[in-house]
């Protein structure tokens, strides 16, 4: 093997300075990958502290007002720093160049900025934490958070610098969809997880500046009482309500539209099969993107909206379920009848499609305005929400992980221990939350700390199934992390998994410091199975 076959982008160029100053796209995405790591655990410990505080009905650990901190700390984490920037900012970035054929992103030098305001806009965040926390709930619903004496100003200040982040992102990912693609890669033969990508980024550059807006208008109100969400002075708090769910029900898009891609990459890989329905599965992402800035009034059906409004807005909510039972059925038919291989990343992918069916289910109940009334601010809608963001963005997120993991570092984990760890994922997690459901049904009000005894049974079986699920997650990271210990490195030239897009078949894993050695020349589309016979080599 040849010294220039060595060369990598892990290791080429060599030195701190080297890694700080990077222009590679591929070296970026790994920066984004271990902070947003670092700040997943932050969150997930969070979470269990709130979870073992609910194990008994009193203030057994912390007390309300630690609880409150750590209630909105835990979500601004989680959503703001980790999965909104996790799967674009890290696997996007890492892939995306690779999957097109380009040997960078469009704008390199805006990409490392991006990385850097992130960072920045973390910093605050952070500041929070050692200076007291912020006990608004990570909504930040006004007036409350207009009145709280807690660190609102430093929280919603960080969370407007990430913006910029994510708007640049997304603007750097559209240019190098639209420009820097070889020759021969049409629309209709691009990976979906590139079609997600793009439909994420459409998201990202033209909602994330009404959060911008409402983060600065909150503050204005905090500084001057300019009173537009004071109703003394002829303001609405109410309309926070508008801008901020105008924004984050489009960011449930952002957060779960490149899951989506990631679960539409791992199935027909690992199924040894042509994706079923790609133009279907193509525009529904798009379809998505675009109803999603339509359906945000549903968050709202107890604020004394019209029955008009709420008659749109839970119409429109039942409507957006299509694109996404599209999916659903497209990657079941994909799987049927394909040559099924149980390993880590198909596992995750199973994970993936059971428990987003259960959360997108649940949400179609929750935009039904009579079962709404009843459940709103209860535990059903807690269920809810984990069901889509934990059990459909972060477990397609692993499930991406210990897919793309011998090609972006050249070493292969143990797929044994990778395999117990999903299933303790997929247990722990249901385990977690499915009794929430129940909760919520019983009437159960989230955010309490304190509750009746009633509800003791639910609560400790649900903290019990907590612990598992945080156990097996670390175990799942750590067991990622150890194969750089036991270095059970892959060949350069291997395609451990038999994948067809451009990363597996065109460069080395490691990938190469300017990704390609020369450039890549499409051979045939992203899913062709039943056209190319690809040898399955799997690493044990």
């Amino acid at each position: 093997m040849s010294e220039n076959t060595k060369q990598n982008y892990l290791n080429h160029p060599k030195g701190i300075m080297s890694w700080l100053l990077t222009l590679d796209h591929k070296r970026i995405g790994l920066m984004y990958l271990f902070s947003g790591i670092l700040f997943f655990f932050l969150g997930g410990l969070l979470a269990l502290v709130m979870r073992f505080e609910l194990a008994a009905p009193g203030n057994d650990i912390i007390s309300n007002e630690v609880y409150n901190n750590a209630y909105t700390l835990h979500g601004a984490i989680m959503i703001f720093l980790f999965i909104i920037p996790a799967i674009p900012g890290a696997l996007g970035n890492i892939l995306l160049p690779l999957m097109v054929g380009a040997k960078d992103v469009a704008f390199p030098r805006l990409n490392l900025a991006s990385f850097y305001i992130y960072s920045f806009g973390a910093l605050f965040a952070m500041y929070t934490i050692i200076n007291g926390g912020v006990d608004t709930g990570w909504t930040f619903y006004t007036p409350y958070s207009t009145q709280s004496t807690s660190n609102v100003v430093p929280m919603t200040l960080g969370i407007f610098i990430i913006g910029f982040s994510s708007i640049l992102t997304g603007l750097n990912f559209i240019a190098t969809v639209h420009k820097m693609r070889i020759p021969g890669l049409t629309w209709y033969k691009l990976p979906l997880f590139v079609w997600a990508l793009y439909g994420t980024s459409l998201v990202q550059i033209t909602a994330t500046p009404v959060l911008a807006i409402t983060m600065v208008l909150l503050m204005l109100e905090r500084f001057l009482g300019i009173g537009i969400f004071d109703p003394a002075l002829g303001g609405d708090p109410v309309l926070y309500q508008h801008f901020f769910w105008f924004y984050s029900h489009p960011a449930v898009y952002i957060m779960i539209l490149p899951a989506f891609g990631i679960i539409s990459e791992i199935i027909p890989v690992h199924s040894r099969k042509k994706i079923w329905g790609y133009k279907f599965i193509a525009y529904s992402t798009l379809s998505i993107a675009f109803i999603g800035f339509l359906v945000w009034g549903h968050h709202m059906f107890t604020s004394g909206q019209s029955v008009f409004s709420q008659i749109v807005f839970s119409f429109i909510t039942y409507f957006v379920g299509i694109p996404t039972g599209v999916k659903i059925f497209s990657w079941i038919l994909t799987m049927y009848k394909g040559q099924v291989s149980f390993t880590p990343p198909m596992f995750y992918a199973l994970a993936f499609l059971f428990l987003f069916t259960i959360g997108g289910l649940t949400g179609i109940f929750l935009g039904a305005v009579a079962l709404d009334i009843h459940l709103h601010d209860t535990y059903f809608v807690v269920a809810h929400f984990h069901y889509v963001m934990q059990g459909g963005t972060i477990v397609a997120f692993l499930g991406g992980l210990h897919h793309w993991w011998p090609k972006s570092f050249g070493v292969m984990y143990n797929q044994t221990i990778a395999n117990i760890a999903a299933l303790g994922v997929f247990i722990g997690f249901n385990g977690t939350f499915f009794p929430q459901f129940l909760l919520g049904l019983r009437g159960m009000p989230r955010r309490y700390a304190t509750y009746d005894e009633q509800f003791v049974e639910l609560h400790s079986y649900s903290t019990f199934w907590s612990g598992i699920l945080g156990i097996s997650i670390f175990i799942a990271v750590m067991n990622l992390f150890w194969s750089f210990i036991k270095k059970n490195k892959v060949d350069p030239g291997s395609n451990p998994w038999g994948g067809m897009t451009l990363e597996w078949t065109h460069t080395s894993s490691p990938p190469h410091p300017h990704n390609f050695e020369e450039e890549p020349v499409l051979q045939h589309g992203p899913y062709d199975y039943d056209k190319v016979i690809v040898e399955k080599t799997y690493n044990k």
